[in-house]
């Protein structure tokens, strides 16, 4: 069974995370450039003697789709490299997927996904591990 991962964190964090994934094997993700706002709400910001108003505050989502097996390990790199401590470091939602398809080969399933050198490779050394 296959999960995504979908965080949302803070723009500046984004190089961090992705290190932090990569020295774990993900290597296939993709990132969007979002705004919005959760439980901060809006934000009031000073600037030359006004004051400005800002409902949705500028995020990266990163999606990632991996092996269930996979799922804590990437959580984790994710919280260790976003986490600042305060407000607005972002969320991280997970949710199960049915099926992967390669639209270039047709393959289906883990090897839809698979790429040399990732997470799962790694945790096998190189070679297929049923789930």
């Amino acid at each position: 069974m296959f999960r995504k991962i979908e965080a949302i964190i803070r723009e500046e964090a984004l190089d961090a995370v992705r290190e932090a994934l990569a020295g774990i094997g993900i290597v296939g993700m993709n990132v969007f450039e979002i705004r919005g706002h959760g439980r901060l709400g809006s934000q009031e910001h000073s600037w030359r003697y006004t004051y400005l108003h800002k409902d949705m505050l500028p995020k990266i989502q990163l999606n990632i789709i991996l092996s269930e097996h996979n799922v804590e390990r990437t959580v984790e790199a994710i919280m260790r490299a976003a986490r600042t401590g305060k407000e607005g470091d972002g969320i991280i939602f997970i949710s199960p997927i049915e099926d992967v398809v390669r639209v270039r080969t047709g393959e289906r399933g883990r090897e839809a996904l698979s790429y040399p050198d990732d997470i799962d490779a790694r945790r096998t050394g190189g070679h297929e591990q049923s789930s």
